[in-house]
């Protein structure tokens, strides 16, 4: 779920910074620091249409965004909405991912990113486990994930309404610096 979209990635946080001055992205980090998570839609094992409202917390600034997101075994799609008007648009196949980013959308902000943040929040730890690379970890308790490089906390997403979809998750990235909390409402099964 991590919406680095939306929802993201996203994400999100970046997201918001196309409609304003915002503060100076950190640095990527190198690409062995990168999970490059993308799962098949399918492993999801549901099918899934979610209206979404974000609210981006960073640098000391509050942002939000909307998003309609909706998953089938075949494909993923999401679009981000700011003041109205669309700012990205992801289409995931299971093997190609297609993105449209509105030309003020910061080069910061990646597809790839708010794929992954999105399959963070969403998808089963099972399906995220096997995915992983030796270097990565995933752990649950309770109602919390935490995704770890290297046994140091990278992104720590927590499920105060004890689900996944159709309540709040509040996804906190210490890479980034950023807290993207979420609200959806499931517009069908």
């Amino acid at each position: 779920m991590r919406l680095s979209l939306v929802i993201a990635s996203i994400m999100a946080a970046s997201l918001l910074s196309a409609c304003s001055t915002a503060p100076t992205l950190p640095e990527p980090p190198a690409a062995s620091a990168r999970l490059h998570l993308q799962l098949a839609p399918a492993s999801l094992g549901t099918s899934l249409s979610l209206q979404q409202h974000l609210t981006v917390e960073r640098a000391g600034r509050t942002d939000e965004i909307d998003t309609v997101l909706e998953i089938e075994p075949d494909h993923l799609n999401l679009v981000g909405l700011a003041f109205g008007q669309r700012v990205m648009t992801l289409a995931y196949d299971g093997k190609e991912l297609k993105t449209w980013r509105h030309f003020m959308l910061p080069k910061e902000v990646q597809g790839e990113d708010v794929l992954q943040d999105v399959q963070l929040t969403l998808w089963p730890v099972a399906a995220i486990r096997a995915a992983l690379p030796a270097e990565w970890e995933l752990e649950e308790k309770d109602l919390q994930r935490t995704l770890l490089l290297n046994h140091e906390v990278v992104t720590q997403i927590d499920y105060p309404d004890r689900k996944a979809w159709g309540g709040k998750v509040i996804l906190t990235n210490l890479r980034y610096h950023y807290k993207l909390t979420i609200q959806s409402v499931v517009t069908a099964p």
